[in-house]
C-alpha cells in the first residue's frame, strides 16, 4: 500500500477528534443536536486550521443515516462516501479554479432538484473569496433562500474580500490559529501511534515553525521524519528548518551580561563561520529574551520541555527587567531593519553593540550619582569643574 501523508491520514473524522476550535465546535454541535440549522455557513481563518475539515464533518453530520446529530456514526454508506470523497450529494468546489459567472450558474443549475441519496444536498465552496463579482451576484438569491434540501458551506482565508451581501446571508465562524503547545501535544500523540522516536525539543521546533497551522505542522513532521531517516532529533530538525541553535544565543547573552564587547563579536563571528542566517538568529534571540522575561517575572510560566529552564534561571539574575525589555525592543527593531543594513553581519553586529551601548542599568546609576552630586552643589555640567562661588 502506498504511503499516506500524516495530514491526510490523521484528518479528523468527527468533531470529537478535532484539535482546538472549541468555540466553533460547541456552536455547531448545539445547533445539530437541537435541530436549529442554518442554510449557509461561512468558515474563515488562515491556512491549515481546519476550515474544510469542519465543513466535511458538518456535511457528514447532516447526512448520516442514523439522523442529524453532532456525532455521525461513521459507518453508514453516507458517512463512508463523504469520508472517501465520492458522495454525489456533497458538491465540493474550488472557487479559485471556477471564478467565472458561467461556472457559478452551471453549479446552481441543479439546486432545485432533490438530493440523489442523502438527506441534504451540500455545496462546499472552498476559497470562496476568489469568485468574481458577477459570480457573487449570481449566487446571492440562491444563498439567501435555497430550497429546504440544500445547505451551503463556504470557506475562505480572506473574508475581507467577500461582499457584505454574502456575509449577511451566512453564519460566520472564525477558526483561530493554534498555539504551539496544542500542536506539540497533538504531534506527540500522532508520533507515538506511528512509533517514531522523538526528542521533545524537536517537537517544539516543529510546533513553533508551523505558525498556528496544524496542517503545516504535520507536513513539516513528514519532512523531518524523512530527513532524519525515521527519527525526530532536535539537531536534525533544527538543520532542516534552518533555525539557530540556542547555545549561540546563550553565548551572546553571557557576553552581554559580562559587558564584554569582544566576546559578543566573537560569538557573532562564530555564527557567521557556520553560515547561520542572522535574521533567524534575531528571531531565536527574541524567543529566548521572551522566555528570559518570563523567568524573571513568572518563573512558573516556563515550559520545561524546551530544556533551557535552568540556564534561563541562572541568566535571569544577571539582567534587570529593564535590560531584558530594552534588548527585546532593540532586537525587534533590528530584525525589521536588517534588510536595510550594508550586509547581514554588519546589521547583526550593530544590534548587539546597540544593546551594549544602551544598557540601562549602568546609565541609570551614573545619572543618579550625577543628580545626587548636583543637588549637593558639588558638580556642574559634565566635563567641567564646579565653579567657586564668589564672595559677595
Amino acid at each position: 500500500m502506498s504511503y499516506q501523508v500524516l495530514a491526510r491520514k490523521w484528518r479528523p473524522a468527527s468533531f470529537d477528534a478535532m484539535v482546538g476550535q472549541e468555540h466553533v465546535l460547541r456552536a455547531l454541535s448545539n445547533a445539530l443536536d437541537r435541530d436549529q440549522l442554518h442554510h449557509a455557513y461561512l468558515f474563515t481563518g488562515t491556512r491549515g486550521v481546519g476550515k474544510t475539515t469542519v465543513a466535511r464533518i458538518l456535511a457528514k453530520c447532516l447526512n448520516c443515516e442514523q439522523g442529524v446529530s453532532s456525532r455521525p456514526c461513521g459507518e453508514c454508506s453516507a458517512c463512508r462516501e463523504i469520508a472517501e470523497g465520492r458522495s454525489v450529494d456533497l458538491l465540493e468546489v474550488d472557487a479559485a479554479s471556477r471564478t467565472r459567472v458561467d461556472d457559478t450558474r452551471e453549479l446552481l443549475e441543479n439546486v432545485q432538484y432533490a438530493p440523489t441519496r442523502s438527506r441534504y444536498k451540500v455545496y462546499l465552496i472552498d476559497e470562496v473569496h476568489m469568485l468574481s463579482q458577477h459570480s457573487f451576484n449570481a449566487l446571492l438569491k440562491t444563498l439567501e433562500e435555497p430550497p429546504p434540501h440544500v445547505k451551503f458551506l463556504l470557506a475562505t482565508t480572506d473574508p475581507q474580500k467577500l461582499p457584505a451581501t454574502v456575509l449577511s446571508r451566512c453564519l460566520q465562524f472564525n477558526l483561530k490559529n493554534m498555539p504551539a503547545g496544542q500542536i506539540v501535544q497533538h504531534l506527540r500523540h500522532i508520533l507515538g501511534a506511528e512509533g517514531v522516536d522523538v526528542e521533545e525539543p524537536a517537537l517544539w521546533l516543529l510546533g513553533h515553525a508551523a505558525a498556528g497551522s496544524m496542517r503545516d505542522a504535520l507536513s513539516l513532521t513528514d519532512q523531518a521524519i524523512a530527513f532524519g531517516g525515521g527519527r525526530l532529533l532536535e539537531a536534525e530538525v533544527r538543520d532542516m528548518l534552518g533555525t539557530v541553535d540556542r547555545d549561540h544565543v546563550f553565548q551572546l547573552l553571557d557576553a552581554l551580561a559580562a559587558d564584554d564587547a569582544s566576546a559578543l563579536l566573537a560569538a557573532a563571528a562564530t555564527m557567521e563561520a557556520q553560515a547561520l542566517d542572522f535574521a533567524a538568529a534575531l528571531e531565536t534571540l527574541l524567543a529566548v529574551l521572551h522566555r528570559l522575561a518570563l523567568a524573571q517575572v513568572v518563573p512558573g510560566a516556563l515550559d520545561p520541555e524546551m530544556g533551557d529552564v535552568e540556564r534561563l534561571r541562572s541568566l535571569a539574575g544577571n539582567f534587570s527587567a529593564e535590560d531584558v525589555q530594552l534588548y527585546y525592543q532593540i532586537a525587534l527593531n533590528g530584525r525589521r531593519d536588517l534588510p536595510l543594513a550594508v550586509d547581514p553581519r554588519a546589521g547583526f553586529d550593530m544590534v548587539l553593540l546597540r544593546m551594549l551601548a544602551f544598557r540601562p542599568a549602568p546609565a541609570l546609576a551614573a545619572a543618579g550619582a550625577r543628580a545626587s552630586e548636583a543637588a549637593a552643589g558639588e558638580v556642574g555640567p559634565p566635563g567641567k569643574k564646579p565653579e567657586q562661588r564668589r564672595a559677595p
